[in-house]
């Protein structure tokens, strides 16, 4: 398991090793999915996508850089509303196309909703449920202007 932390960073910089962690970038539009979970609870925050140079910043800096398919850019989480995700481990899965990252998340959300996961609703037999509880008012942390 990889711990993050200014030391280690560049412990890891230095390190050789014969197993190659890096994703395969290789698909048709360059991007691998990645999965954050809370590194403490163990609960799916959500699901969002990387290219090369997300990762390399991802892993360079500590804090999780996703890329943005809507917008077609970088997306360094938390940027707009403070609730950035500082990575605690980094897996990679057995086809390379998909990491797990184990963040802290910091400000209590991880959904630009507001709610703490992005899986905040549940399928019922009696409809769909929400079933956690809102941390931030969207309109208020992303106002636009």
């Amino acid at each position: 398991m990889l711990f993050f932390t200014p030391h280690l960073l560049i412990k890891l910089k230095t390190m050789t090793s014969p197993v190659s962690i890096t994703p395969a970038f290789s698909g048709p539009d360059g991007l691998i999915t990645a999965v954050a979970q809370d590194a403490a609870t163990g609960a799916v925050l959500m699901v969002a996508h990387m290219n090369r140079e997300a990762w390399d910043e991802t892993l360079a800096s500590g804090r999780v850089v996703y890329f943005s398919r809507a917008r077609k850019r970088l997306w360094r989480k938390g940027e707009e509303s403070g609730n950035v995700q500082n990575v605690k481990a980094v897996f990679v899965d057995c086809d390379a196309d998909t990491v797990l990252l184990k963040v802290e998340q910091i400000g209590g959300a991880a959904c630009h909703e507001g709610y703490p996961t992005c899986f905040f609703r549940q399928v019922t037999p009696d409809g769909v449920k929400v079933v956690a509880e809102r941390v931030f008012n969207p309109q208020e942390v992303y106002k636009k202007g």
